[in-house]
């Protein structure tokens, strides 16, 4: 048998002190802890920072805290450089306000699979609830069927996994994405022409991986991990960055101009 990826675990974060401490929380609780994790951070301030050092105090494997200043929506930026300063085979993309199952990081490392990557899914804390929600003490399938979760078959650990593999644009979302480092180099990473929050950047990113001829393990009931739902934040260049993936689709681009390149010597 081959010996298991070595993962690292990248959770993303801006200015989210009080929902990166929940993540960090269901981080703790993890039957299998990732052989690094690394906080990518978007110009968070000195609350975050404390957070992460007394984290990283704790933790039994190194974490780093990839930061840069705020300037803005960049956070392809500093998930590029994350994805350079990563050491692991195989990379989990989470967020800051998404906190995993205990075998959250245990299933990606069952799942990963050269030739694939892997999408896995979300279910909803509603936003009223969330400060009441705790890793490992919240009665999950109680709030699931008093609606305070909602998006239930998507936070259920099926006894079996549910896997469809495929090449499609439905459901592509960047808080629980894993991929293999090889295939994030090859594509050149993320493309930083995005800006704007939340749109476009993870399907960019999983559709060049698709052209690079890998396929998507589209997962239910294993690599789970509950939102802690928030208000949304504007999308104004929502427009601009739908027509930036309707162009990476129709011309099959593998690598962007815009990438891991900017961060590399020359």
């Amino acid at each position: 048998m081959s010996r298991p990826p070595a993962i690292s675990l990248v959770i993303s974060t801006y200015n989210q002190p009080l929902a990166l401490a929940q993540v960090f929380a269901g981080v703790r609780r993890q039957t299998r802890w990732p052989e690094e994790i690394l906080i990518s951070d978007d110009g968070s301030g000195e609350p975050t920072r404390r957070l992460i050092q007394e984290f990283a105090a704790s933790a039994p494997v190194p974490v780093r805290h990839i930061w840069h200043p705020d300037d803005g929506f960049r956070k392809t930026t500093i998930l590029n450089q994350t994805v350079l300063a990563a050491t692991g085979d195989y990379l989990v993309f989470t967020d800051a306000d998404c906190v995993p199952n205990e075998k959250f990081v245990a299933d990606h490392a069952a799942l990963a699979e050269r030739n694939f990557w892997v999408q896995g899914r979300r279910c909803f804390v509603r936003e009223e609830y969330v400060p009441a929600f705790a890793a490992g003490q919240t009665p999950v399938w109680w709030w699931m069927l008093t609606g305070k979760i909602t998006g239930a078959a998507k936070g259920v650990r099926w006894p079996v996994a549910i896997i469809r593999r495929d090449t499609k644009q439905r459901g592509i979302i960047g808080c629980n994405m894993g991929f293999w480092r090889d295939d994030l180099l090859a594509v050149n990473g993320f493309d930083e022409a995005y800006t704007g929050w939340g749109v476009g950047e993870d399907s960019d990113l999983g559709t060049r991986v698709y052209h690079l001829g890998r396929q998507r393990k589209f997962v239910y009931g294993r690599a789970i991990t509950f939102h802690l739902n928030h208000p949304m934040a504007p999308k104004g260049h929502h427009a601009a960055s739908l027509a930036r993936l309707a162009e990476t689709i129709r011309t099959r681009k593998i690598r962007c101009e815009q990438g891991l390149n900017r961060h590399r010597p020359a």
